[in-house]
């Protein structure tokens, strides 16, 4: 207010305005930072993995399992699957982080009946790749991509630590084997502010890409 000359109010909606921008985190009772993070530019192809698209430009990956259960499948779930609705799946809930900034938030449901062992796996820091691999499914293939924006559920700007009224970039995604059963299907919720996505667009009679990142 001081260097400024202006009065509180101005500053309060200076102060919001920044936050919605994401230069600024507000968070209540502990006061307000400058926000800083990386740009990612994700690479989605044949071989997209996570862990790699990050080392590539020089940031530190990291992710980790927030939650994990097993579940009745909900019908979208069930329909993605080829399962009957209200078959036991695995819902694992993961956050990933560049330098340790939150970029993503991964829910994910696979059948528990063909992987009972997978949230353990994945816990203790197996990829999806090394689990199914396992269970005898040697390669894996995405076989549909939504894409959409929306603005996150209040739960979603807390563990990405950004601006309720900034938008966040939807992927659902589903899996499937060489002999095009589904095995798992997927929403990942990315920071809008914090990546940007580059698609492959492969040459007529080229195979399919194979699936998006493992949160």
């Amino acid at each position: 207010c001081r260097v400024f000359a202006s009065g509180r109010h101005s500053v309060r909606r200076a102060v919001a305005t920044l936050a919605a921008e994401g230069k600024l985190r507000v968070e209540q009772g502990r006061g307000t930072f400058v926000q800083s993070a990386p740009l990612i530019s994700y690479h989605i192809g044949r071989r997209t993995r996570f862990r790699q698209n990050l080392l590539d430009q020089g940031v530190t990956p990291a992710d980790e399992q927030l939650t994990d259960s097993v579940i009745p499948a909900p019908p979208h779930v069930a329909t993605a699957l080829a399962l009957t609705e209200g078959s036991p799946v695995h819902r694992l809930l993961r956050r990933g982080l560049a330098d340790d900034v939150p970029i993503s938030l991964g829910l994910s449901y696979h059948c528990a009946t063909r992987f009972p062992d997978l949230a353990i796996r994945r816990a203790a820091g197996e990829s999806v790749t090394d689990i199914y691999r396992s269970h005898g499914i040697a390669d894996y293939f995405r076989k549909r991509t939504v894409v959409f924006t929306r603005r996150p559920l209040p739960e979603e700007a807390i563990l990405l630590m950004q601006h309720p009224d900034q938008p966040v970039m939807v992927l659902q995604k589903t899996d499937v084997d060489p002999a095009g059963r589904p095995i798992g299907w997927s929403e990942a919720v990315w920071a809008g502010d914090r990546v940007q996505f580059s698609f492959d667009t492969p040459d007529e009679g080229d195979p399919a890409p194979e699936s998006a990142p493992d949160v």
